[in-house]
């Protein structure tokens, strides 16, 4: 972990700088990459931000067979729609105070949210630095890389190692699948 510390720098988690965006646009685009490679999900947000606005009250009146047709299923359309709905209802002010387990537990009303989504959130909107996200794909894989670990247990075991600071070896696990 240390030479991946030194190779890429600090992860973009506090108490490091990180990018601060409004939390509506980070679960906007959680739920438009969902499931999809980078380059697609890139594509599809291109195409969503060059005819919408991303404000709630424009995406929740679009017609959903305009969201299908820059990219997203009919599922997402739905998923982007109940999201604007939540915001437009309020559900998003003050989330940046709640603790991780109560800001799951609040996102997740939202259909197409899940807890990845909201760990997502945590850290890559609110720059959380202990989230842990075992069932993500890419710890999965970069634990195995690096330590040999692919068990739900050996993740959990191997995530306390670095708490209070598990999304940055989380964001470090990440690096070690573009080597």
């Amino acid at each position: 972990m240390q030479r991946l510390a030194e190779q890429h720098g600090p992860a973009p988690f506090a108490p490091h700088p990180f990018p601060l965006r409004p939390p509506y646009v980070v679960l906007l685009s959680s739920i438009v990459g969902q499931q999809l490679s980078g380059k697609a999900a890139d594509t599809i947000w291109r195409r969503l931000t060059g005819r919408f606005a991303l404000e709630p009250e424009v995406l929740y009146q679009a017609p959903t067979e305009d969201l299908r047709a820059v990219g997203l299923s009919y599922a997402k359309a739905r998923y982007v729609q109940d999201l604007s709905r939540f915001a437009l209802e309020g559900g998003l002010q003050g989330i940046e105070s709640l603790p991780d387990e109560a800001l799951i537990g609040h996102l997740t009303q939202v259909k197409g949210i899940g807890v990845w989504t909201v760990q997502m959130f945590l850290m890559f909107g609110l720059g959380r630095p202990d989230v842990w996200p075992v069932l993500d794909l890419g710890i999965r894989k970069g634990a195995q890389k690096l330590y040999g670990l692919s068990q739900r247990q050996e993740l959990e075991a191997l995530g306390e190692r670095f708490r209070p600071y598990r999304s940055h070896a989380a964001w470090y696990l990440w690096r070690v699948l573009e080597q």
